[in-house]
């Protein structure tokens, strides 16, 4: 069994991103030289998501509108804030869009549905932060 490991920096100029981290994660998979395995990529922060879904604009600003509707950047509503951050809401959207995402590999190549992606979510941005591919597999 192989096991590779990389990881991928992000620094968004703006508060909240989303981006489309599909091709080097395929790239990683290709690096990794495994066939037929499996690849988990999770966000190495809590306030930043790793997903899979479809890779169109609206879409995207349906799930930031939605996510800002169930957890305002209101920096005076959260408690957790009263320690001195402000990024409350952004733990919340994270716990809500998720971790990490694990897609099969199948003949070298990510066993990915028709429409499917992987994305990055940023929600407190303007920092690095990096994400974590891990693929096994022969």
């Amino acid at each position: 069994m192989k096991s590779y490991r990389k990881e991928l920096w992000f620094n968004t100029p703006n508060r909240v991103a989303l981006i489309n981290i599909t091709s080097q994660v395929e790239e990683a998979v290709r690096e990794s030289g495994v066939k037929e395995g499996l690849c988990l990529v999770n966000a190495m922060h809590i306030t930043a998501s790793v997903f899979i879904n479809d890779d169109e604009e609206g879409l995207h600003e349906d799930f930031l509108k939605w996510l800002e509707e169930l957890a305002p950047h209101d920096p005076d509503r959260y408690k957790h804030n009263l320690t001195g951050e402000d990024n409350a809401d952004a733990h919340l959207k994270r716990q809500i869009m998720g971790r990490e995402v694990v897609v099969a590999i199948t003949e070298g190549k990510l066993d990915l549905g028709p429409w499917e992606q992987i994305f990055y979510a940023e929600f407190d941005g303007r920092r690095p932060k990096r994400v974590l591919i891990k693929i096994i597999g022969a």
